[in-house]
């Protein structure tokens, strides 16, 4: 292939056989999908949308961009591509830090992998080269026990160790994978499909090595002009001199909830009042903040490393005490303890859970108890604010003991259980993430139409709605937000191919990663190509969801037909199916189903 920025080298691992084949990138599917999300989705896709998602013929890609590793800002990401077990739909899941890189300075756009072992094993990747290694030390161990072991084995100099959990061992269906410095793969069960593979980590070492732009002369303003956007000093909402690099994603926390759009109980109120001031970055910041880690080639440093100073979690050090998960254990759990909010975040990075998701199943299963279904199926429950019952209840879900067997399936099994389908807050079994539809109502359009289940970054409208991008929208009006979700989704699904960090796009847009992508690869393209991509890649992710038989495009009854009673959003219900006829007019989709013509016009297959 000669486009620069890819090794061209995939590793195409069968576990089952124990072998190892090393193949290049086909130069079409690059040009076409880019890498990372695009490519991964690729694969996916070519190995078929029936396909079980906890069988051996699974797909599990480990993927990288063509910026990756290299010098341009922001580019530390890697996506984890598969089927997921959780939602049915294809998914990719991106997790910050150091392992994309070297990933890719250990020569490799990706790993690519199926079949079953016969016993746990680990991937040992270096100097170009695979090896499947036995894993029986690490299995049943957390992460950072794993992560301990295999930096005593391998040297924890130029080290990367991706692994799961007990939650993916038990095939808890939202596990994820986490990395040595706790940045999770976090949605969509790609853990669980690791554990259904007998895979306990992926290692990696690797020093650095910046792969050269095929253009060095077009790269350096490229470079300049991007790292200009992040860094400008007239731009209040740019990443490095916004709330990001001071507070980290937490800075929402008091945002959304003065704004009634921080679902709260289980989404049954939009506001956690005073509740959110203890659980929010300025809380942190102010008293248990104690670094701000940063990832591969970022400026912004929005991670957010604390220290409980107090109690019964004194003396716990981890990081991050991220937005979404706080929202997810804390308001959304009716639960104001930062110590046990930080707490359960380090469970997750730890047994390798999704932070998100745990919040969904714990909440409907506390609103479960509120009205008496748990009882009636002779259940003790668990109350609002719990959190000793909390931790222990999430002990049972990654052992499957008892109703954490149920609760280890979702969101939609959990609220099934109780005989109550409408207490559980999901799309398509993904649970809701930290921002309420009747509030902010394009992230209604955005979750129901996300390819892989509820997701606000497929399409971050709060981006518009908050005021953090020059395109402004007022976060009440509905109109014109299928449109912008269509934007968004296609212009994001570009940047996770580069694989580029999502708050790029606070200051980057299509122009700029044109630019950069032209100046790596040696390919010339336009602004108006980077959204053609997306949309390429959007609805190729469609059409397997489709070929896949998944559940048409909607929202819980909750967000359509009970109006906020919180101040900001009060009265509001979220107009789904007037943003479905926009979104879908402007996709030139049929009720969330992708026309032939619309496949050709893309090129897609």
């Amino acid at each position: 292939m000669k486009l620069g920025g890819y090794a061209n080298r995939v590793a195409h691992v069968d576990l089952t056989a124990g072998k190892v084949e090393y193949k290049p990138v086909p130069e079409d599917w690059a040009i076409r999908y880019i890498g990372a999300r695009g490519l991964g989705v690729r694969y996916v896709f070519e190995n078929g949308p029936k396909v079980d998602p906890l069988s051996p013929d699974n797909l599990l890609c480990f993927m990288n961009g063509p910026l990756t590793g290299t010098a341009a800002n922001m580019s530390g990401r890697l996506a984890i591509v598969t089927k997921s077990p959780l939602t049915g739909t294809v998914t990719d899941s991106h997790q910050g830090g150091w392992s994309a890189a070297r990933l890719r300075w250990a020569g490799f756009d990706g790993l690519v992998i199926k079949g079953k072992a016969k016993k746990p094993v680990y991937l040992h990747v270096h100097d170009g080269k695979v090896e499947i290694k036995d894993a029986a030390a690490t299995w049943g161990k957390g992460v950072h026990e794993t992560v301990r072991h295999y930096r005593t084995e391998h040297g924890e100099k130029d080290l990367t160790v991706i692994a799961i959990g007990p939650a993916g061992e038990k095939l808890v269906r939202f596990a994820c994978w986490i990395n040595e410095n706790d940045r999770a793969s976090g949605r969509g069960g790609t853990g669980c499909v690791g554990g259904s593979k007998n895979l306990k980590a992926v290692v990696v070492k690797a020093a650095k090595a910046f792969p050269e732009p095929a253009d060095p002369e077009a790269w350096k303003p490229a470079h300049q002009r991007a790292l200009a956007t992040i860094m400008d000093e007239k731009n209040i909402t740019a990443p490095r001199k916004g709330g990001l690099s001071v507070y980290g994603t937490n800075v929402l926390m008091n945002i959304t909830s003065t704004m009634g759009a921080l679902p709260t109980r289980n989404s049954q109120v939009t506001s956690f009042g005073e509740g959110a001031e203890k659980i929010s970055g300025e809380h942190v910041k102010e008293n248990i903040l104690v670094s701000d880690p940063t990832c591969h080639a970022c400026p912004v440093a929005c991670k957010k490393e604390v220290e409980i100073k107090e109690g019964e979690w004194k003396g716990l050090r981890m990081e991050s005490v991220e937005y979404e998960p706080a929202w997810s254990v804390g308001a959304n759990c009716g639960n104001d303890d930062i110590a046990s909010v930080a707490k359960m975040i380090d469970l997750a990075n730890d047994y390798g859970y999704d932070a998100i998701e745990i919040g969904g199943v714990l909440s409907a299963y506390m609103e479960a108890t509120e009205k008496g279904y748990a009882k009636a199926k002779g259940d003790p429950g668990l109350k609002w604010g719990d959190t000793k019952g909390m931790i222990a209840a999430i002990g049972k879900i990654v052992r499957r003991e008892g109703i954490g067997d149920i609760l280890a399936n979702g969101i939609a099994p959990t609220a099934a259980h109780f005989g109550h389908p409408e207490i559980g807050m999901h799309v398509k079994n993904q649970g809701l993430p930290a921002y309420d539809p009747r509030g902010l109502k394009g992230m209604g359009v955005a979750y129901a139409t996300s390819n892989r289940g509820a997701c606000h970054l497929r399409a971050y409208t709060p981006a518009s709605e908050l005021g953090l991008v020059p395109l402004k929208t007022k976060p009440l009006d509905w109109k014109g937000k299928g449109e912008l979700t269509k934007v968004f989704q296609d212009l994001h699904a570009f940047s996770d191919s580069m694989d580029l960090c999502k708050f790029s796009a606070f200051a980057m847009g299509a122009e700029e990663y044109a630019q950069q992508y032209t100046a790596m690869t040696g390919r010339k393209i336009t602004a108006d190509d980077v959204m053609k991509t997306g949309e390429r890649i959007y609805n190729l992710e469609r059409r397997f969801n489709n070929l896949a038989g998944v559940a048409e495009d909607t929202l819980p009854q909750r967000y359509l037909k009970e109006a906020s009673t919180m101040q900001g959003s009060k009265g509001h219900v979220c107009e789904l199916d007037r943003m479905l006829d926009e979104y879908n007019k402007a996709r030139g989709w049929k009720k969330g189903v992708v026309p032939d013509a619309k496949l050709k016009e893309l090129e897609v297959v």
